[in-house]
């Protein structure tokens, strides 16, 4: 086996970075499908998920206690069990991360191991915090466009509207 010669290490480092900004400001444009649930919401890309928990105005780190798995998540908050149980899919534990702002929104950002536009998780967990059939379409149809502005980074489908085959991703031009 040959190891990989420096410079295109770095070109696809570089590469790795530019689609990492451009799925962001991707997002910022096109807005977020949030899934609401009695403590907040989720959302997603195809590279993460997002979880956002409403707590008592005042809430400090010390009052809470997050645990994320590569499939389980628990969070805690003065000993009040908010989230717990199985995820939907595989997550990479190690780049996972929970912050606290402004004393009253923990945020979760949880890193899915699968990252592909066909990999819309239809709930958070198994068996909870489902989204309905509609967000559900629509998360789907948002995943969809970000593929599509990843596959063509010339343009600009943050305002753009999809209809047809675009469950699991839409389909695959790559042979094309």
């Amino acid at each position: 086996m040959r190891a990989v010669p420096r410079r295109l290490y770095i070109y696809f480092q570089y590469l790795d970075a530019a689609l990492h900004v451009m799925s962001v400001n991707f997002d910022e444009k096109s807005g977020v499908v949030p899934c609401k649930t009695p403590w907040g919401c989720w959302y997603q890309t195809m590279e993460e998920v997002f979880i956002e928990v409403q707590v008592p105005p005042g809430t400090q780190s010390r009052d809470i206690r997050c645990k994320l798995g590569i499939r389980d998540i628990a969070l805690t908050v003065r000993d009040t069990h908010i989230i717990q149980g199985r995820l939907y899919d595989a997550t990479i534990s190690d780049e996972s991360t929970w912050t606290l702002e402004d004393k009253k929104l923990i945020r979760i950002v949880l890193t899915k191991s699968n990252r592909d536009a066909g990999n819309c998780w239809p709930s958070l967990l198994e068996g909870e915090y489902s989204a309905d059939p509609w967000v559900q379409d629509e998360m789907q149809k948002k995943l969809t466009l970000e593929r599509f502005q990843r596959e063509n980074p010339g343009f600009d489908f943050s305002g753009a509207e999809i209809s047809g085959n675009y469950s699991k991703g839409g389909p695959d031009f790559s042979n094309l």
